[in-house]
């Protein structure tokens, strides 16, 4: 099969999903290419976990169609071209890391050698370590290890590193890294925006249940439109400075304070020769700001800007 007949990885069309009167997805497109590394981002209710649910066949589209190369859901996992590492899942204490890779690896037909996954998961030298004596980070890497045994196409992380802490995360990331240099494509959701700007190679943002910006972080981070203007200024009043022409948001963090504006000559203007403000910087908008400028409630509806990133 030639390359340009391939299909998606991961292909959503006009997905729909209610519980109720809760429309937690609402016509969601999506088209995820073979080898890509793509991070799904948004707040508490966009949709990100009912969409996982829907690639991965835990749940049944309302409308709209979700193929997995070609396949449904159901087909994809069962031949083994989907695997999954969520956030929390049960675990046999009472045996080794090695005996849970095992066993695992006896439910499936083909597999790779145990060690081989054991060393790409990073928990080589923990192999006959009881599964209850390790940490939670050590855990979350065995579940990276189980979903590595039958060579998953696609491997799909919902909060993957929750509760881990900065070396756990970082170790967990260089292990998934590593292991997508093969060819894996990776779909992961994930509440640590950091993860996405270093790990990604493009980021969707959802909001309540439609994809609002889609591209790489520098593209998403260019959808903030404006820059943070900030200074030091011990006693600033917040309302005064909410009032600066030019000044879109104002927040005040110890004696630093910050201000988001598209007019920054202005207000830098206003702060130096108005204010006692001293160490004054100017930067750009980095992900988190664009994340809350795209899928807060002052969010307008940027579906249509999210086409023109790709």
């Amino acid at each position: 099969m030639t390359s340009e007949h391939r299909p998606a990885a991961l292909e959503l069309h006009d997905l729909h999903k209610s519980f109720g009167a809760v429309h937690a997805v609402a016509g969601l497109d999506l088209v995820v290419e073979p080898g890509e590394i793509v991070a799904f981002l948004g707040p508490n209710g966009a949709g990100k976990t009912t969409t996982i649910d829907l690639v991965l066949g835990l749940a049944r589209p309302d409308s709209g169609t979700v193929s997995v190369f070609g396949l449904n859901p159901t087909d994809a996992i069962a031949r083994g071209r989907v695997s999954a590492v969520m956030q929390s899942g049960g675990l046999l204490k009472d045996i080794t890391v090695a005996e849970t890779v095992e066993l695992t690896a006896s439910l499936f037909g083909m597999t790779c050698p145990v060690t081989d996954v054991l060393d790409r998961a990073g928990i080589a030298s923990i192999a006959d370590r009881m599964v209850g004596k390790c940490s939670g980070g050590q855990q979350q890497r065995l579940r990276f290890a189980m979903a590595l045994v039958p060579e998953p196409d696609l491997l799909v992380l919902d909060e993957p590193t929750t509760g881990m802490d900065v070396e756990g995360r970082r170790e967990f990331w260089q292990a998934i890294r590593a292991d997508a240099a093969r060819g894996r494509t990776v779909v992961f959701a994930t509440h640590y925006l950091e993860e996405a700007d270093a790990y990604a190679d493009r980021i969707v943002l959802v909001r309540q249940g439609l994809v609002v910006a889609d591209g790489s972080a520098a593209e998403v981070k260019n959808l903030a439109s404006g820059r943070v203007v900030s200074a030091t200024l011990p006693g600033a009043n917040l309302a005064l400075l909410a009032a600066i022409p030019g000044v879109d948001r104002a927040e005040v963090r110890g004696e630093r304070v910050l201000l988001q504006t598209a007019e920054s000559d202005v207000v830098a203007r206003h702060l130096l020769t108005a204010t006692d403000a001293r160490d004054l910087e100017i930067s750009s908008h980095n992900l988190e700001d664009a994340f809350i400028a795209l899928t807060s409630d002052r969010a307008g509806t940027t579906a249509a800007t999210a086409g023109s990133l790709r």
